[in-house]
């Protein structure tokens, strides 16, 4: 109880810190930063070294592909039809492709699953979701945004990442046999645990909710997508199709059905797709999603 607890705590600080203004209106890109560049990769150094990976491993890791590629073929293909601009199908794809985690992610499926359903949280989100946003995430936002996708942006971005570079400093750790210590452990434990009370934080004091003005219908379908349709195609596909099952298959499935990326809609207000929208997305998804992540862990158990 008290796991769920501190996730709406949190929150609600966020909310409250931003109204009264005490930290300061750009306080959220420092926490960010901090959460990127100490308590992710604390977690992957953490957890990957002594984490057994088999066949089973890449339906976790396959969750975040198979839902940015569903989006993109999904809008990228009907979103002209239905009267969307080539910058509001690039928001849409970024925001709805991508979901939220870890910031959300993590201090959910920590508080629902425990320990190791963290394990598989990390397999969902380092070479899942922060692969994605680094490759096909780039490649999206300069295609739409009518640039020329370059190798070399989508390279430096990728290994110049915190968390990238933990996950892959955490490979090798596993692949030289590395075992923790009582001593690494206990400096990279609390490390990790500050993910959730400074990730929500961070996420309370972005929170914006804005008037729609024409923006209903990109809004809803985005949403239905990313809330409903993307998790039951991961279920369908890892689950009915795969026969992947247990903890794998629960923690792929609730963190495909996780509200928007944060920063996947950063990327999108970066190369200008849409930023109202994209505002949107974060700020009307993140608390509808904790009614549906709510159907979702009944549904599945």
């Amino acid at each position: 109880m008290a796991s769920l607890l501190i996730i709406f705590v949190s929150l609600a600080l966020g909310i409250l810190l931003r109204q009264v203004g005490w930290f300061g209106k750009d306080a959220h890109v420092v926490l960010n930063k901090f959460v990127l560049g100490v308590s992710l990769p604390a977690l992957s150094l953490l957890y990957l070294p002594g984490m057994e990976l088999s066949l089973t491993s890449l339906g976790p890791i396959s969750t975040a592909w198979i839902v940015f590629i569903l989006a993109w073929v999904l809008f990228g293909t009907m979103g002209r039809a239905v009267g969307f601009d080539k910058a509001t199908i690039g928001c849409i794809i970024l925001c709805c492709g991508l979901f939220n985690s870890s910031f959300v992610g993590f201090p959910v499926i920590k508080a629902l699953y425990g320990e190791a359903g963290m394990e598989q949280a990390i397999l969902v989100d380092q070479p899942g979701s922060f692969l994605v946003l680094s490759t096909l995430g780039i490649l999206v936002a300069v295609w739409y945004s009518s640039g020329k996708p370059s190798v070399g942006i989508m390279a430096r971005k990728l290994f110049t990442f915190p968390p990238m570079l933990a996950f892959i400093a955490a490979l090798l750790l596993k692949v030289f046999n590395f075992h923790h210590t009582e001593l690494t452990t206990d400096i990279l434990k609390p490390l990790g645990q500050t993910i959730t009370p400074v990730a929500l934080v961070s996420v309370g004091m972005q929170l914006r909710f804005e008037r729609l003005n024409g923006l209903s219908k990109a809004l809803g379908l985005g949403l239905v997508y990313k809330l409903l349709i993307a998790p039951a195609a991961v279920f369908g596909i890892l689950v009915l199709g795969f026969g992947l099952s247990g903890l794998p298959a629960q923690v792929s499935v609730m963190e495909a059905a996780m509200a928007p990326m944060i920063t996947g809609a950063i990327l999108a207000s970066q190369y200008n797709l849409n930023p109202r929208l994209a505002n949107l997305f974060v700020g009307v998804g993140i608390p509808l999603s904790f009614a549906t992540l709510a159907v979702w862990y009944w549904l599945i158990g």
